[in-house]
């Protein structure tokens, strides 16, 4: 059965559209930070830098195709996700330094708004 399951992942994952691709991406990014926060709410900060790790990797990512030369997106739009993904990265960087519940929860915020965004749901 867990072969059957995994097979029907990997199926429905090659069957996203880009934008739905990037969306599944920071919504995973936004639940590994909300375990990391509900973590350290605990006393626990071992699992913080591995889920702000992780959030870095995928704004890298889509901040590097997003104001790509080739990319077709207006102007406007690149230099907006260029921005937004600084932002991110550095809150990345700072919650890693001196973590707490408000740098954890913008990011989720800011993650799972994006998210929304690219799913048409903007909200």
């Amino acid at each position: 059965m867990n072969i059957a399951a995994n097979a029907y992942a990997r199926t429905a994952q090659s069957a996203l559209t880009p934008r739905e691709a990037e969306s599944q991406l920071l919504l995973k990014a936004a639940q590994r930070l909300i375990g990391a926060g509900q973590a350290l709410a605990a006393g626990e900060s071992a699992r913080i830098n591995d889920a702000l790790s992780y959030n870095q990797r995928v704004w890298t990512l889509l901040s590097t195709e997003a104001t790509a030369e080739q990319n077709p997106l207006p102007a406007d739009v690149k230099q907006g996700v260029g921005r937004l993904g600084a932002y991110v990265l550095n809150t990345c960087l700072d919650a890693m330094i001196a973590p707490t519940p408000e740098k954890i929860a913008t990011l989720v915020s800011i993650n799972n708004h994006v998210a929304a965004g690219l799913q048409g749901n903007p909200g």
